[in-house]
């Protein structure tokens, strides 16, 4: 093997903020000092590392001179600690009305991942996406007008349609802020989520004739509105790789989609 030299494109305060998670959390639990192969900062590099760069694991433990088991319990623990300090969706709204934002974006973000064993009750592989044709996890998000992530919700299956997994993780929060002038723009797939969330409309199936003007307006300032917030999951993914293709249990796509959320937060 020959050695080589790399930097990490990572700022200097985002790896100090993930270095002092480990940290507080090794000193909740008691572990000794110097006890760890690695120090608090070497194993925010480590993790920084897989999320930015999407590294295996077993390159980034022969790096950092530690086992393969070893590496992933690190990075577990890094992915754990992290997504612990990701918002609450009630904090957020309040948040957003605070600061007089005009309207919050919902969408759906699918996170490939690598087959594993589960079925639904028809028989059908649970975690496999027919919209995407690929096995992927199911996590909702809000944004900003302006593009910024600002909530991820937890995992569902692949299989599970945005506005299903819409209803479990966020639409109970979402409508009592709409009715304090808190409106949600969404895409087509949350037709029919209720009142305060705005949708695309569409033409009644009984009549096949073509939207008339007032509503093809309403969907062309609706899309040009919700452009700038689509951009929420593609910053996600662009900035932190470690989302376009997860190689670790699906279940733990949610939370890992939350820490990429606070790395997020933190860069900004």
């Amino acid at each position: 093997m020959v050695p080589y030299v790399a930097m990490l494109d990572v700022p200097r305060p985002v790896v100090e903020y993930v270095a002092r998670l480990p940290a507080a959390h090794r000193r909740r639990i008691g572990t000794p000092r110097g006890s760890r192969a690695l120090g608090p900062f070497r194993q925010a590099v480590f993790v920084l590392r897989w999320f930015r760069h999407a590294t295996d694991v077993p390159a980034l433990a022969r790096d950092a001179g530690i086992s393969q088991a070893t590496g992933y319990r690190y990075l577990h623990e890094g992915i754990d600690v992290l997504a612990d300090q990701a918002p609450d969706l009630h904090e957020v709204l309040q948040r957003c009305q605070a600061d007089g934002l005009t309207h919050v974006e919902l969408d759906g973000m699918l996170i490939f991942c690598d087959r594993v064993t589960g079925t639904t009750e028809n028989g059908n592989d649970k975690w496999f996406s027919g919209k995407a044709r690929r096995f992927a996890g199911n996590v909702q998000f809000l944004a900003g007008p302006d593009g910024t992530p600002l909530w991820v919700s937890d995992v569902e299956p692949g299989s599970v349609h945005d506005l299903r997994a819409a209803r479990i993780h966020a639409l109970p929060a979402l409508y009592p802020a709409a009715r304090d002038d808190l409106p949600v723009l969404a895409g087509t797939g949350y037709v029919g989520a209720g009142i305060g969330i705005r949708t695309p409309r569409r033409p009644h199936p009984d009549i096949p004739s073509p939207l008339d003007a007032d509503t093809r307006t309403y969907n062309r300032l609706l899309r040009s509105t919700r452009a700038l917030g689509e951009r929420a999951a593609a910053q996600l993914k662009q900035r932190w790789r470690a989302l376009r293709q997860v190689t670790l249990s699906p279940g733990r796509i949610g939370a890992i989609a939350q820490a990429a959320l606070v790395l997020n937060n933190a860069w900004r």
